[in-house]
């Protein structure tokens, strides 16, 4: 809520727009109408002025009851604005030192209720916030506006264009696998591979009796090739720079050829990189790492992406690695508003079929409680905390996960990148000494020592015996 009696303070910006409207009332009003309902809400004020320093000035309006009465008169009309999302307190007159001005606050619209749009035609009517402006979308933008209002999602849509063939069988396989460790018993592991992908939502039947893969299955089971008939900018881009550089230490990308590039064997792959390096995870008898928090939050984040993503939007899905943090970006808008997203308790994911997929693999809950688990887990190890970035031409959400402690400068890196970065110092110190090697590090000699125990366990460094004070090299 804006402070109305220092008014001078603020300036327009993304969530606010300053008309004069002494001529009546602005036509302009509703073209960001349109863009603060598309884009994050904010506030038009009537009756208030510019000046050239920037600040905001109010103007006595002759008659501010008018310009309440035709404002709802026009937004009720739906050949005006293709949906009237406020409250009756949005609209109000206020008296700031006798000068009479009007305020309209519109808040986000529900992804239901959008694209909202002026003068009867979404392509030509639609706007969006950008800066201090409101500008057109594109024809992409409203498409995945309008896609995203859909009551079902559209991953669960029957490709009846496509046959169950696209499904690529050994991505299937061990899937089902993996199913049927983590789950013993369940019923889907005893049906066949038909029956199994029938029930699982990644088949379906046609009025005729035929089968087809739903977007889901296409998704999840099919190879970048077919993936791309249905979702033409569909792209998987997994990223490493872990020298410190910004050159590329490994990448894995869906359209190499060298993979399947869908969705369960990118998750299978990205996540065992991506957690590799956290920290030392013990090993559990089958061979796979014990969860830690950290290991629980990472998938959480990875499949909220996955299952979160326009896969008709553009520039595709990118997980960058870094030694201090991960970035995952993935193309679509937020469909609930992000404070809520990060309090938790609401879920209304882009792919529903999707969500389903990676539950029965243990992968994701659905229930909202994802991103308020990693916020958690973060405060709980004492990193920075994490951040989300919501941007619009195109939609895309990128999420940031640096692990450092807060205000600290030096990297909590994990077991992996704590010995290679042990190498890098004792290749240009030759020998160093706890303190020393866990000041470098940003531990505690305590944490430090699970790390240098290992690293003489596997013959990499050594404890030079020709000094006095314990200090460590690498062995020759």
């Amino acid at each position: 809520m804006l402070d109305f009696s220092n008014l001078e303070q603020y300036r327009e910006n993304n969530r606010i727009e300053a008309k004069r409207a002494l001529g009546g009332f602005p036509r302009s009003v509703w073209e960001t109408y349109s863009a603060f309902a598309n884009t994050l809400g904010g506030i038009i004020l009537l009756g208030v002025e510019e000046h050239k320093d920037g600040s905001l000035h109010p103007i006595d309006l002759p008659d501010p009851r008018f310009l309440v009465r035709e404002f709802w008169r026009q937004v009720n009309d739906p050949r005006k604005a293709s949906a009237n999302i406020l409250a009756e307190n949005n609209v109000q007159i206020h008296d700031i030192d006798g000068n009479h001005i009007v305020s309209i606050t519109i808040p986000r619209a529900q992804r239901f209720d959008r694209p909202v749009f002026i003068d009867g035609n979404p392509l030509t009517g639609t706007y969006r916030r950008s800066g201090e402006g409101d500008y057109r979308c594109t024809r992409e933008e409203v498409e995945s506006m309008q896609r995203d209002a859909a009551g079902r999602t559209l991953d669960m849509k029957l490709l009846s264009h496509m046959s169950p063939e696209v499904l690529e069988m050994p991505s299937l396989h061990r899937y089902r696998s993996r199913m049927e460790r983590l789950r013993p018993g369940h019923s889907l592991t005893r049906l066949d591979d038909r029956a199994f992908l029938l029930q699982s939502g990644a088949l379906g039947q046609d009025r005729g009796g035929g089968l087809h893969p739903t977007g889901a299955g296409l998704l999840m089971f099919g190879t970048h090739r077919d993936i791309v008939r249905e979702f033409p900018h569909y792209l998987l881009d997994y990223r490493e720079q872990m020298d410190g550089s910004d050159r590329l230490t490994y990448r894995l990308v869906s359209s190499s050829g060298h993979w399947s590039g869908n969705l369960f064997d990118f998750y299978t792959k990205v996540y065992r990189r991506i957690a590799a390096d956290i920290r030392c995870p013990l090993l559990v008898q089958d061979g796979h790492f014990d969860d830690t928090p950290v290991h629980q939050a990472l998938r959480e984040a990875l499949a909220n992406s996955l299952v979160n993503a326009d896969y008709y939007g553009k520039q595709g899905l990118v997980i960058l690695k870094r030694r201090d943090m991960i970035t995952i970006s993935n193309p679509g808008a937020f469909r609930i508003a992000v404070e809520a997203a990060k309090s938790g308790g609401r879920s209304d994911p882009r792919n529903g079929g999707l969500v389903k997929l990676f539950h029965l693999i243990d992968v994701g809950g659905g229930t909202g409680s994802g991103i308020p688990r990693i916020y958690s887990v973060w405060q709980n190890q004492g990193w920075a905390p994490p951040t989300i970035e919501e941007r619009f031409d195109p939609e895309r959400i990128t999420l940031s996960l640096r692990m450092e402690k807060a205000g600290s400068t030096h990297p909590v890196l994990g077991c992996a990148a704590q010995q290679a970065a042990v190498v890098e110092y004792l290749t240009d110190h030759v020998s160093a000494g706890r303190t020393e090697l866990a000041g470098f590090l940003g531990v505690t000699e305590q944490e430090l020592q699970t790390v240098l125990s290992d690293m003489e366990s596997e013959g990499t460094i050594a404890r030079d015996d020709t000094l006095t004070l314990l200090r460590y090299r690498l062995k020759s």
